[in-house]
Formats: C-alpha cells, structure tokens, sequence
C-alpha cells in the first residue's frame, strides 16, 4: 500500500466514527430527552449537517465517502479500483463499529436500549422487500447528487452541502421506514454494538442496489468524456494499483481533492476539475 494512501483511510475511519456518533447519538437522545428530544426532524438535520461539515472538512485529506454504497458505486462507475473500494469499506466498517461502541460506553442501556443504539429498523407494516426497495430508492437520490455535485466536472462547487441535504431529505420520508440508512456502515455498526441483526441483508442489499443503478446511470446515459473521463483513462484507472490514472492533466482524484477545492470523490479525470 502507497504511504499516501494511510492518511485517506484513517479520515475515513475518523470522518465515519464522527458521522455516526452525531447521527446515531441524535437516535439515542430521542429517548433520552423525551418529547422534548430532536425527533424526526432533528435526526434528519443531524445526520445531515454532520456529513456536510465532514465531508468539506476531510476533503484535502482525500477523504469523504463515508459510505460503502458511494464507493461501490463508484467502482460501477468506472471511477474505483476494487482493491481501494475494499480498503475504504474496512476502514468505513472500522470506524462505524468504534461509534456504536463508544455509544453504547457513554450511555445508559436504559438510553440506548429502546433504539438498539440508533439501529436503522424495519417500521411497522414494512416488510424486508419493501425494505429493500425504500433503501435503494433513497441510496439511488444520495449517490446521483453525489455524481452530480462532487464527481462531475460540470458540477458547482458545494462542498459537502448538497450531499448532506440529500441525507436530511432520505431521512425526513424513510426514517420511519426503514431508518433511512442508505449505508450498509450506519447498519452495521450499531447493530454490532447492540446486537440487534433482524434483516440485517435489507440495510445491505438496498443501498448497494440504489448505488448500482446510480453508477451506472451516469456512466452509460449522463456522462460525456470531458465529465467524467475518458473511456481509455477510466480503464487506466481501474488498473492503477492506487486508482489513480497517468494523465498529467487530471485534475481530481479521491486523495488530493483538497487541493483543488472539490470533494473526494472521484478518480482522476481530464479537463476541469468537477464526495
């Protein structure tokens, strides 16, 4: 493994602890503070917020997935090699684990208890299909403004903005649903440290569905070359041991993004520079 490429796992080990902590921890509170407690709307805002902010936050490490869905959607789309999306969904597994843990350390089983430390569940009259469906639809929003702020070169410059408030969305309508997780980490990471695995495939097979057909949206039918790369250099990419082409003109690649002002996002692409 490249020296370089330590710094970009260890903020998304970092980056996914803290996403977890502020968003399962806005779970937990809900029982701990009662009606008074942030509810729907603020578990929406704080799982939002938090993404936003750590995604602008860790994009000059070259951080800021997150998500194995985000990257396993970026290996469809030709943007990841499959060694480096698998050392990122180790690390993102990693770190969501330590949050859940360190969840279940600082609060009461009376506190975590009642939502399995803020465990993504099947709502009433939701069946595991169904599930499966409503995960995929919201994974599917989340990973497109991904594409579409973070990944494409024509996209504006919003930071973490954009992505956050996709999450907030995702959770406002499917919270009660299915926990709006659109992230196999967000599953299972409290679910580990509560042990709470009822349906645990719904939480994985649903997001990295809506991923799928996300990536391959924008590689086949909203991508040009000069967005998203060339044919030729995405087959480069895909071969480079550290998915990083050879263009001397590329632009943004998932470990100096900082440098460019964008997120981390993508592998390198040509032109001008497009989580």
């Amino acid at each position: 493994m490249a020296e370089r490429t330590w710094p970009v796992l260890v903020a998304e080990a970092v980056g996914t602890f803290l996403f977890f902590f502020i968003g399962a921890g806005a779970v937990v509170v809900t029982t701990v503070a009662g009606p008074g407690g942030p509810g729907l709307v603020g578990v929406a805002l704080a799982h939002g917020l938090a993404l936003a902010v750590l995604v602008s936050a860790l994009a000059a490490v070259g951080s800021g997935h997150f998500n194995p869905a985000v990257s396993f959607a970026l290996w469809v789309g030709g943007r990841m090699t499959a060694t480096r999306v698998g050392m990122f969904v180790v690390a993102q597994l990693a770190g969501a684990v330590v949050a859940g843990l360190a969840l279940r350390a600082l609060f009461s089983p009376a506190a975590w208890g009642p939502t399995k430390i803020g465990t993504p569940a099947l709502g009433s009259g939701v069946g595991p299909a169904a599930g499966i469906a409503i995960e995929a639809v919201l994974t599917l929003l989340l990973v497109l403004v991904v594409f579409g702020t973070a990944v494409d070169s024509r996209a504006p410059q919003l930071g973490g903005l954009a992505i956050g408030l996709a999450v907030a969305a995702d959770i406002l309508m499917g919270g009660p649903l299915t926990g709006a997780a659109m992230n196999p980490a967000r599953w299972f990471g409290p679910a580990v440290a509560s042990g709470a695995l009822d349906n645990w495939y719904v939480w994985w097979i649903g997001p990295l569905a809506g991923a799928a057909v996300a990536g391959l949206l924008y590689r086949y039918a909203f991508a040009t070359p000069e967005s998203i790369g060339l044919q030729e250099e995405a087959e480069r990419t895909l071969d480079a041991p550290e998915g990083v082409g050879d263009d001397e003109h590329a632009h943004h690649h998932d470990e100096d993004a900082g440098h460019h002002g964008h997120d981390p996002m993508a592998a390198p692409q040509q032109g001008n520079d497009g989580t």
